[in-house]
């Protein structure tokens, strides 16, 4: 897996903080409250960071990982002082805003939960690229992982390791083991850089078990989920009539909420990211233990890592 030598990160176009251009908006369906609700992303000031509003309620949530409160089958977040304000289902667009490199926005939804569109990453990058991209005269903000952290649950486990020497950027490997055939035993290593994000990991979806569905359902989630947006597997079968969008679809969307859900450190993780089993809540604990951590972590900028290259 190749890394980002220190002295070229400006090649990468994320030297420098960046928003929208314009704003732009959708109307979709929530995955597990199957409600209709409509989104806009609007540009934002350099410094702001990502913050999302719902316009139902009046209430702004800052995209952090020490403002989510559950991570169960998706990323939400909770308001800090008013309980019904949350929204749901954040990782995907998350993830596109890191890998497009969109660190300044506010997102505004009428409802509970983001919609879930086609189930990955990619319409998220669609609107982004419609709306265009600013480059903004403030340099990125980063956080350098100094040492490993590790938290494990059962044979599952998320890591943080510094960079390997002379690199930079965040380099990920992630592995999943599943009972069913149509899934296994997969892994899959990445690098995040604009060019690979869309070339290798937007477009994979959201997957679930055929016989995991209709209990989901009993317990009130899932109510907008379809094979339009998710993919379904029956043991050794594969439902959608599609098929698969890329042979191990399934670790990549792993990977993919992986880096939405490591988007909520407020900044670009300057390191490697490695996991097996890994899901929402894992990623957010590997967070919080970081962050509770202030000798394995340092915060500066892009062009600080690149002058020290």
């Amino acid at each position: 897996m190749d890394g980002l030598p220190l002295n070229a990160i400006a090649q990468t176009g994320l030297m420098y903080q960046r928003t929208l251009k314009a704003p732009i908006g959708c109307v979709g369906v929530g995955l597990h409250s199957g409600s209709r609700v409509s989104l806009t992303l609007r540009p934002a000031p350099q410094d702001h960071g990502i913050l999302f509003r719902r316009t139902d309620l009046g209430r702004d949530i800052l995209a952090r990982y020490d403002y989510v409160t559950d991570g169960r089958l998706a990323t939400s977040l909770l308001h800090s002082d008013d309980p019904t304000a949350r929204i749901g289902t954040v990782e995907h667009l998350m993830a596109a805003l890191a890998g497009t490199g969109v660190g300044n926005l506010l997102v505004e939804v009428d409802g509970p939960e983001l919609p879930i569109l086609d189930g990955s990453a990619s319409p998220y990058v669609f609107l982004i690229d419609c709306a265009g991209i600013a480059e903004q005269d403030a340099v990125q903000k980063v956080i350098e992982i100094r040492r490993p952290i590790r938290v494990v649950e059962g044979d599952s486990f998320v890591e943080l390791r510094p960079a390997r020497p002379g690199f930079s950027g965040l380099e990920m490997e992630l592995s999943i083991d599943f009972a069913a055939a149509a899934i296994g035993r997969q892994s899959v290593s990445f690098r995040l850089t604009p060019m690979n994000f869309r070339h290798q990991l937007c477009r994979a979806r959201t997957f679930a078990l055929a016989e995991e569905v209709e209990k989901l359902r009993a317990a009130g989630l899932a109510r907008g989920g379809s094979l339009e947006n998710a993919v379904v597997v029956d043991q050794a079968r594969v439902l959608n009539p599609g098929g698969l969008r890329m042979e191990d679809e399934f670790a990549r969307h792993k990977l993919l909420d992986a880096v939405g859900d490591l988007a909520l450190a407020g900044a670009a993780i300057h390191g490697r990211f490695i996991a097996h089993r890994s899901g929402h809540a894992l990623n957010n604990r590997l967070l919080r233990r970081l962050f509770a951590d202030r000798s394995a972590w340092r915060a500066g900028s892009a062009e600080l890592l690149s002058a020290a290259a």
